[in-house]
């Protein structure tokens, strides 16, 4: 059995000794970006259990432990894992919990602190708590960041990204319910495998996969029937995570609608750049700036590979490079608006509504202050710029009533309806894909915009 180390501040490290014992459970935000993060993980030795249990019991647990004044993902996710703990499947003597801290100024930050007195109060002291972050913010032996885990995992979301849009794009309209996730499903597997062989992750090998992924969804038999398009933005957490938005996105398609996600991978980018503008806007940090801007050209690599996998398909739409998105921010909102989401947030709004998906909910949890700035503050300026956008802020907490939060997304989508009603004679409906992709696009790195993306996949 491994020996508990304390360090200087008391807090219990995760050991070398207990790498090989112990189980690690992780939260659940993403599901098909984390069961591939869940084989990363594993392929380096790490015992990680991505974590399923949902429902009211997670809700009692953390609000049983966890002020309830505190932002909902915080209270959802340390709910998440001592309800796991609860549940007698993990023996706590042997188990690990594993948290992100970002270093910034969003309370997520501080998530793992208030776990740490939440597994006290539970009677789980003795459990160590894993940070995962790059800042520097807290170290443990058994627990480290070493790069090619850290280009794997790069792999995995970019992955991720690709079959979370085109799934997506393909659920409404496929004759043959089911054969998207499945082929999510399949892909998943395969990539796993490669993980498993340390395999998969080069950037030559990243851009092979997105081009074979892409073309195997195009092979999907689709109807093209006008559907009301739907775009989901908000803080990272509820945006994605179906226990976090009460399955927002099954409720849309339940509605018949079709659904739009920013990837994950806008996230990271924006997180990058971040360091880059501090040392812009603020000074000093040039050293860790420029270091920020060879991570974001290698990301930016990745980045056109997804977008050039996509721009083969004519009836998919691929999204905007980031360099774009960046710029929907000018005369809505500074760069310099970072936490949390910060700026990011409103420039996916804009985004959307340029790429058709006007009718947008954003997803905003309880006691998320940049949150609520970042996205329902810009609100009414969006509508000035874009007079046809359709946008509900929707708060998650657990006090919210899913029949509450539902009638005000069926308010917005009444609302689409009637305006897809008086367009629809117009709006040409889109054919299958050709059986062999067409010559993508070549782009420069940040360079390619939403209709030179569309004129390249049309010819």
């Amino acid at each position: 059995m491994a020996k508990l180390v304390y360090d200087k501040n008391g807090r219990l490290e995760f050991t070398k000794e207990m790498r090989r014992e112990y189980t690690i459970l992780a939260p659940n935000m993403a599901p098909i970006h984390f069961n591939m993060l869940e084989t990363v993980l594993r392929s380096h030795g790490y015992r990680a259990v991505l974590l399923k249990n949902t429902g009211p019991a997670v809700v009692e647990c953390g609000l049983k432990y966890v002020h309830n004044d505190t932002c909902y993902p915080a209270l959802l996710t340390i709910g998440q894992m001592i309800d796991a703990l609860n549940s007698g499947q993990y023996d706590p003597k042997r188990t690990a919990l594993l948290m992100t801290q970002t270093g910034g100024g969003c309370r997520a930050s501080n998530y793992i602190h208030l776990l740490r007195k939440a597994l006290q109060k539970a009677g789980y002291g003795d459990v160590p708590v894993i940070s995962v972050n790059t800042a520097g913010l807290e170290k443990n032996s058994g627990f480290k960041l070493t790069l090619p885990l850290i280009r794997q995992a790069m792999a995995a979301l970019v992955y991720g990204d690709l079959m979370m849009l085109l799934s997506n794009q393909v659920k409404p309209y496929e004759t043959q319910k089911g054969q998207a996730m499945e082929l999510v499903n399949q892909w998943s597997k395969r990539l796993t495998r490669q993980f498993e062989q340390r395999s998969g992750y080069s950037k030559a090998q990243i851009a092979r996969n997105l081009q074979r992924i892409a073309y195997d969804f195009s092979q999907i038999p689709v109807n093209m029937t006008p559907k009301v398009k739907v775009g989901i933005v908000g803080e990272i957490y509820v945006k994605y995570s179906p226990l976090g938005n009460n399955n927002l996105e099954a409720l849309l398609r339940r509605e018949d609608c079709e659904v739009m996600l920013p990837g994950i991978l806008n996230f990271v980018m924006y997180c990058v750049d971040d360091l880059v503008e501090d040392a812009a806007l603020y000074g000093g940090g040039q050293i860790k700036a420029a270091a920020a801007r060879q991570a974001l050209k290698y990301l930016c690599d990745i980045e056109r590979s997804l977008i050039q996998a996509v721009t083969q398909y004519p009836q998919f739409h691929a999204p905007s490079p980031f360099s774009r998105v960046k710029e929907l921010t000018q005369g809505v909102i500074g760069l310099g608006c970072k936490m949390g989401e910060g700026w990011l947030l409103t420039a996916e709004m804009a985004e959307l509504i340029e790429a058709g998906y006007g009718n947008i909910v954003c997803a905003q949890p309880f006691g998320c202050l940049p949150n609520h700035i970042a996205g329902k503050g810009v609100i009414r300026r969006l509508r000035e710029l874009y007079p046809d956008s359709n946008i509900v802020p929707v708060d998650y907490d657990p006090g919210a009533t899913s029949v509450n939060q539902e009638n005000r997304i069926k308010l917005m989508l009444a609302v689409a309806r009637e305006n897809l009603q008086k367009s629809s004679s117009s709006q040409p409906v889109l054919s299958p894909a050709p059986a062999q992709p067409s010559q993508a696009p070549k782009t420069d790195c940040g360079s390619l915009s939403r209709s030179q993306a569309a004129s390249g996949a049309n010819g």
